[in-house]
């Protein structure tokens, strides 16, 4: 009876067990420790790593969500403000512009544009601004602590913060014009260096300088740049720079608010050059070092990232002006408070959207995008057609945020392809009838739910030298009928396909088929359906289209040395100026020739002459007319097929406030608030432990057991009885 009674009794202690549980608040299915349930921490996803966070090399939208939390360039967007507008973030003013001629003297106001040689920039840093904690400062009376680090301690780093000592110093003006030479370092591959090499003052000889200098050096040795000389960018002390430029470039203002020009110390280039970290590849790659409100604690790409509140941020305070509406949204709500409001941010690797969109709603994201399964039942429209939050997430107390976005996504052409590229007749040709055929209204209808605006050419609504109505359409892909623009017949498609000597996407000598490659990201059963589609878009015109997929890294190695054909891609701005845009297609800017963003790598001399005029127009119908012949002669030649301009759907929960739509500003982290506590109720309420299958299963397995306990009863009070007969006996 002992053994039947202890199993006995284990089963009625963990049928009383889950009794008891089911009236705690306990979260049972929540993926993070109950002991954050209540920790100020803001929780996202993300589907794939970034590849660079070394502000030299960085300009990838995912990447710059997090790297733009951590360095602090010398200017930010005015987090409420529209139209978008600059102010200082690590200056005490916008930057002082000084014009000079050839001979260096300050150009008088009034003269000639003809005058202007160069353009100087004045930057007057705040002396406030301070490093984050990390061990590449870290000192003793005998110098540094962890610049000789070998294998075996590298080993056992996860992180190079797990080094015991850390240290810190003030931000100083020689650290900005140590990052700008890193941007002409050959061996970072920055991909601004071909823009900035026509404008910033000897950082071209800077280049030729830095590789000279690493050819004399040995293997894994540290090349201090600090000695190479750049003619453009003078220290004049402590916190007062000089960044010169040639001629006039109004523009410029706008990259200072780039992570390119965030400040990098020597200190750490020093550090993270030791042969042991690169081995592990512990780089500014992978922990990025800079003054921001955060700092990346933990870089796990198959789990996890992690920022945590820089204890060194030096003082900013929430904006305590913006639009009109910003006071009745509670925008202002937090006016003059000190920023960040968040201790902590969590990324975790989601590489499924259904499994994030059932976590967002469970509570455990805190905001979350919206992808085209999910979209039924996240939004609904009004009578006048405007898109609103769901009711049943409504009740959730989730808010829905939408924005035009100023971006474009694109399928590129490879213009040194030989049966794609050029400017051949038969080329151009095959591209218009692409252009055609590739249905973007039907797309954006299927896969975006209607999330967007097909695009005329390369500018986004909203930016300077943007065209709307008959003006703004693409004439070899559209006609203007009855107010609106029409997309041509497939028939026109054919035509121009036959008259490239593809009739029927067949060559007309040879008669064989038409092959294309596109290459793409993805994977997913979305990627699937959006593929198949893309092949029908082909097949129309007889061509046969095949998908090459890969991941996003070797997608960017394929683009980077001119292996891709076609490919998909996109462009967010950087900040808000045509010339954002059209500089994608400027010939010296080519990714194969120059390692530039020029993707497609056209090249036209027309288009390039027109390009350097315009850049230096200010807005107003000369520049317009300009930019107009430009967008002309990008329809005709057709480099990319002019895809879409999307628009950004948000859905916040309630606890998350501060959230307003920014298309310019990356480190917008530390406006955002959060209530833990109504968090960890709503995830309470949501997510209560579902016990009955639980108690089910007990009472199942207790009928389905207690024959065999019965018989297993029985034989032992048999076994104690026999024994005593026969002693009676």
């Amino acid at each position: 009876m002992a053994r039947f009674s202890g199993f006995f009794f284990w089963i009625v202690l963990g049928w009383l067990t889950i009794v008891g549980l089911s009236g705690c608040d306990a979260v049972w299915n929540s993926p993070y420790p109950a002991s954050e349930a209540t920790d100020n921490t803001l929780y996202r996803s993300f589907s794939q790593r970034p590849k660079h966070l070394d502000p030299a090399r960085s300009y990838s939208s995912n990447e710059y969500a997090i790297l733009a939390q951590i360095v602090e360039p010398p200017l930010q967007y005015h987090y409420l403000k529209r139209p978008y507008t600059l102010e200082p973030l690590t200056l005490t003013s916008l930057p002082e512009l000084t014009f000079l001629d050839a001979s260096g003297a300050v150009v008088a106001d009034g003269a000639g544009q003809s005058e202007i040689a160069f353009s100087r920039y004045t930057l007057q840093l705040r002396n406030d601004v301070r490093y984050a904690p990390h061990p590449a400062f870290a000192q003793d009376e005998n110098g540094f602590l962890y610049n000789d680090l070998d294998a075996e301690t590298v080993a056992a780093l996860r992180s190079p913060l797990d080094l015991n000592v850390h240290g810190t110093r003030s931000v100083r003006a020689e650290d900005y014009a140590y990052q700008i030479r890193r941007l002409a370092d050959p061996n970072l591959h920055s991909p601004v260096f071909s823009i900035l090499e026509d404008y910033i003052v000897g950082l071209r000889e800077a280049r030729a300088a830095i590789r000279a200098q690493r050819e004399a050096l040995g293997e894994g040795e540290w090349l201090d740049l600090r000695e190479i000389e750049l003619s453009g960018v003078k220290v004049l002390d402590a916190t007062t720079l000089h960044i010169t430029l040639k001629g006039r470039y109004p523009q410029f203002a706008y990259w200072l608010a780039m992570p390119f020009f965030a400040p990098l110390p020597w200190e750490a280039d020093q550090f993270f050059a030791q042969p042991a970290l690169q081995a592990a590849n512990l780089s500014l790659d992978w922990y990025p070092l800079g003054s921001g409100a955060y700092q990346l604690i933990e870089n796990n790409p198959n789990r996890r990232m992690v920022l945590t509140r820089n204890p060194e941020f030096h003082t900013e305070y929430y904006p305590s002006e913006g639009e009109s509406v910003d006071q009745t949204s509670g925008l202002l709500a937090d006016a003059g408070k000190r920023l960040p409001f968040i201790d902590r941010v969590e990324y975790r690797l989601e590489k499924e959207d259904i499994p994030y969109w059932n976590k967002f709603l469970q509570g455990y994201y805190d905001a979350s995008g919206i992808s085209s399964d999910s979209f039924d039942q996240a939004v609904q429209y009004s009578p006048e057609g405007d898109a609103e939050v769901s009711d049943a997430l409504g009740e959730r107390g989730i808010r829905l945020q939408t924005a035009v976005s100023a971006s474009l996504f694109y399928m590129g052409f490879n213009w040194l392809d030989p049966v794609v590229g050029g400017d051949a007749v038969r080329a151009r040709k095959l591209r218009q009838a692409i252009s055609i055929a590739f249905n973007q209204e039907e797309q954006i209808s299927i896969f975006s739910n209607g999330r967007g605006v097909p695009a005329q050419g390369p500018i986004p609504p909203g930016l300077f030298g943007h065209r709307e109505g008959e003006a703004g359409i693409n004439p070899w892909v559209y006609r203007w009928v009855n107010g609106k623009p029409q997309r041509r017949s497939l028939a026109e498609a054919k035509a121009l396909l036959a008259e490239a000597g593809w009739p029927e996407g067949r060559d007309a000598e040879s008669g064989q088929p038409l092959v294309l490659n596109l290459d793409v990201t993805g994977g997913g059963a979305d990627d699937k359906a959006r593929f198949d589609w893309h092949r029908k878009q082909f097949a129309q015109l007889g061509i046969q289209l095949i998908i090459r997929n890969t991941d996003y890294n070797r997608f960017q190695d394929k683009v980077r040395n001119g292996t891709a054909q076609i490919f998909l891609w996109g462009w967010n701005a950087d900040y808000p100026d045509p010339e954002n845009f059209l500089f994608l297609l400027r010939g010296s800017n080519a990714k194969m020739k120059s390692g530039g963003e020029n993707a497609s790598n056209y090249q036209s001399a027309a288009f390039d002459a027109d390009f350097e005029a315009m850049r230096l127009l200010p807005n107003g119908p000369e520049r317009q007319a300009v930019i107009d012949r430009m967008v002309a002669q990008l329809r005709t030649d057709a480099p990319w097929v002019w895809g879409m301009h999307p628009m950004s759907y948000g859905l916040y929960h309630a606890w998350f406030q501060n959230t307003k739509p920014n298309l310019m500003a990356n480190n917008t982290l530390k406006y955002f608030r959060l209530d833990p506590a109504l968090r960890a109720q709503k995830r309470a309420e949501w997510n209560p432990p579902q016990l009955q299958p639980l108690l089910w299963g007990m009472a199942v397995l207790l009928l389905l057991l207690l024959p065999a306990l019965l018989v297993r009863w029985v034989g032992e009070r048999r076994a104690r009885y026999t024994p005593w007969k026969a002693k009676r006996g």
